[in-house]
């Protein structure tokens, strides 16, 4: 992509006293005119960059306005080239991977030392979110509809949305646009989206607002639970809620009162503990356990088949 490639150039014009226009296109794998483009958005951009011609000439940034290359210390280099090697985790092909090393050559004076960060953001279903991505990302680039099927709590449903963000949040993926099903902006997680197409529709580009990402927003907390856990299910609590989150009853239990956004969600948690929670409110989420645990007893107990 082009920024992509905008980024890649000003590093290495802050990485070297000059470089010549060949160079930046066998570089980076395209035209000489291309590059000339990628120069001139950059001088337009604000980056004081001048070329000299002839022998011994080449692209540079104006000496007396050039950034001190020690603003990107080594500890800088490492975090953008961990941030794009999570990228290259969930894109359906190694380019981030390739810019990286683009980025790297000739800033061996700025990354020293193995990588200290690892960063994974493909989750267990990277085979599938992988081209969701990428199809998204084309989508949203080339301001095109998008359709798909959503499956929700509520059911299933086609849905057609103007893409406008790829979001990485609450340890998922999610897009964001305006659904023409609601006649509002929604956001939709990756893994509940299917047959997911880019279609020949454009659309004009609404005065989109951020997105409210606050947890608040997207999972109202309306439900308040009260629950008693086995002392053996502490690392589990810690996990999920920090090592605050309990208080220790007299007879060792841990009892967790938490706010929760989604009853249904809340029930399959709790089943998720087997025989060491006791849920003592809402009412309703006992209730519903009680009702599974039967179905249980009769599916698994023998009575379906006939035996005692």
């Amino acid at each position: 992509m082009k920024i992509d490639r905008l980024i890649g150039i000003l590093s290495l014009l802050l990485q070297k006293d000059m470089v010549t226009a060949p160079e930046l296109a066998e570089e980076f794998e395209v035209s000489r005119r291309t590059i000339n483009r990628d120069i001139e958005a950059l001088s337009k951009a604000g980056i004081p960059i001048q070329t000299l011609q002839g022998a011994g000439g080449g692209i540079s940034i104006m000496e007396g306005y050039r950034m001190d290359r020690t603003i990107l210390t080594s500890k800088d280099m490492q975090m953008i080239l961990a941030g794009l090697r999570s990228l290259d985790s969930v894109s359906g092909s190694s380019y981030y991977g390739q810019l990286m090393e683009k980025i790297q050559s000739g800033s061996s004076e700025y990354i020293s030392g193995r990588d200290s960060i690892l960063i994974d953001l493909s989750s267990w279903y990277k085979g599938s979110l992988a081209p969701k991505i990428e199809t998204i990302q084309d989508a949203i680039e080339n301001r095109r509809l998008l359709k798909f099927m959503y499956y929700a709590p509520s059911g299933e449903s086609e849905r057609t949305i103007e893409p406008y963000y790829i979001i990485y949040k609450w340890a998922g993926w999610y897009v964001y646009g305006w659904c023409l099903k609601r006649n509002d902006f929604r956001l939709f997680k990756l893994n509940r989206m299917d047959r997911v197409l880019k279609t020949d529709d454009s659309f004009i580009c609404r005065n989109v607002p951020a997105p409210d990402l606050s947890a608040e927003m997207a999972f109202p907390r309306n439900i308040i639970l009260k629950a008693l856990f086995d002392p053996d299910m502490k690392w589990r609590l810690v996990e999920e809620f920090g090592p605050d989150c309990y208080e220790v009853r007299e007879d060792g239990r841990l009892l967790l009162v938490r706010d929760y956004s989604d009853m249904e969600n809340l029930t399959m948690w709790m089943l998720t503990f087997g025989d060491k929670v006791e849920v003592l409110e809402p009412v309703e989420v006992r209730e519903r356990l009680k009702s599974m645990a039967d179905n249980m007893i009769k599916m698994y107990g023998g009575e379906k088949n006939g035996k005692n």
